[in-house]
């Protein structure tokens, strides 16, 4: 094979069972400058791996580093010109962030020590077998794997956990739900991008879950991230990574979300809270495909389907100077609306009954009867926080054993009846659940639905 040309895997091969499930997805990069020893990675690798390219040299492998991402990068130590861990270690300074296997003739510790120190997550003693080499590459994608999945897992926990009773299901049989069934079907194949809107609490993160698991990267990772959770200040770092002494505090380097959901769907949640200079970023990574790490001289290619959720009205935002047009229009090439709870009819008994029966379970605690006057309330009521808020009236009445006779569990219709202004009812609401967390701001977003900046101009406008 010609130096330079890429060993593809035929599509119909599956996983190898031997080496695990993720050897058949990973993009792999060689780099040695012996012919016969790239000719048998590549016969090893090649009918294993999607993708697999080979480079003669490390100024070639620098260059297809430019253009390609890879999930492994597999070197030798011994090369003309530069040995592998000098071109590593300047590799992982200017942001190189995949796993790197060493191949090396010398077995000694100092060899060892500099290794690790570059970056290499494993390194392997020429001559060797294929299984060798095999096991070495399915125990970096299985490190990979779990490192990625380990810090998305501790990000979901911070976020909401609304989604975790519905996951991937829109529930209900009203006409407005099934309008959007119907258009999350037709688009979910398609790699373009979505725009989801409405009203909190009215499961634009179930919808963009279902998009993602109608897709064909439904195997591949969902990152959710809530942009109105992350301070400002962060938001890049956490998006993007960062290197090394990128910043105060950059002790060592990090991918960021972006490259945790590469090959999956990114999901990014009330966009409109992204700001002004992270929005410029964003609307080139969705016309180049490519990003660059907090303190790196290097792009790095990625392959995302975008889904994009606001309960704001972008327009507004546009008009106001709090969100760029271009990436207003760049993002709103498929909208799909999410119906308020209130207009969706009888779906409201059907998420009840699926709430009070999922609840009842986790909390070890017996269902509590929905008789012929609640259904009556339900239809009444406005649902002012949608599903989440259902959701929320189903867990308080479990835990009292009834419905409370305010409706909803909260200072509500009844109020408003009794002479209490929208915004007495909304500031009553609020402070009851900050003296139900302790006033922990965060925990009170995360039960309200809301953002923590809103929580914090509330309490400032009411001197709290």
């Amino acid at each position: 094979m010609a130096t330079g040309q890429a060993a593809r895997r035929p599509r119909d091969v599956t996983a190898d069972p031997e080496f695990g499930p993720w050897l058949a997805q990973a993009s792999i990069l060689v780099i040695d400058d012996e012919p016969g020893m790239r000719n048998f990675l590549v016969r090893t690798l090649g009918p294993r791996c999607k993708q697999l390219d080979e480079a003669a040299d490390t100024e070639e492998a620098s260059r297809k580093l430019d253009r390609h991402h890879y999930d492994v990068v597999i070197l030798d130590n011994i090369m003309p010109g530069k040995n592998g861990v000098d071109w590593l270690a300047e590799q992982r300074a200017i942001g190189f962030f995949s796993n790197a296997i060493l191949m090396t003739a010398y077995a000694d510790l100092e060899t060892a020590i500099q290794a690790l120190r570059a970056g290499a997550i494993d390194f392997i003693l020429k001559p060797f077998r294929s299984n060798q080499l095999l096991n070495a590459v399915a125990r970096c994608l299985d490190q990979m794997r779990l490192q990625r999945e380990n810090y998305v897992l501790r990000y979901e926990l911070k976020s909401t956990s609304d989604h975790v009773l519905l996951r991937d299901k829109l529930i209900g049989h009203s006409k407005a739900i099934s309008d959007v069934r119907e258009a999350i079907a037709r688009v979910a194949p398609l790699p373009t991008s979505v725009l989801l809107t409405g009203q909190s609490g009215t499961g634009k993160e179930v919808a963009a879950r279902s998009l993602h698991s109608l897709s064909d990267r439904a195997d591949k990772p969902f990152v959710p991230v809530n942009c109105a959770a992350i301070p400002p200040d962060m938001i890049e770092t956490e998006l993007f990574g960062h290197l090394k002494g990128a910043f105060t505090g950059a002790e060592s380097g990090r991918e960021g979300l972006f490259l945790h959901a590469q090959n999956g769907t990114l999901f990014l949640d009330e966009i409109g809270e992204l700001p002004l200079a992270t929005q410029s970023k964003l609307l080139r990574v969705l016309e180049d495909r490519r990003i660059r790490p907090v303190g790196s001289e290097r792009e790095i290619p990625v392959d995302l389907r975008f889904i994009f959720a606001t309960n704001a009205e972008l327009e507004k935002l546009v008009e106001a100077g709090r969100f760029r047009a271009d990436l207003f229009f760049r993002i709103n090439v498929m909208q799909i609306h999410l119906p308020p709870l209130k207009d969706r009819g009888d779906d409201v008994r059907e998420l009840a009954e699926l709430f009070m029966h999922k609840l009842s379970q986790q909390l070890g605690m017996p269902e509590v009867p929905m008789e012929g006057g609640v259904h009556k309330a339900f239809a009444r009521y406005d649902w002012p926080g949608n599903v989440r808020e259902l959701r929320n009236l189903v867990e308080r009445s479990l835990i009292l054993g009834r419905f409370p006779d305010d409706f909803g569990g909260r200072v509500g219709a009844v109020d408003v009846a009794n002479g209490l202004s929208l915004a007495d009812v909304e500031r009553h609401h609020i402070l009851s659940v900050l003296r139900g967390v302790g006033g922990d701001k965060d925990a009170a977003a995360l039960q309200l639905g809301i953002s923590r900046k809103t929580i914090d101009r509330k309490c400032a406008a009411w001197n709290v």
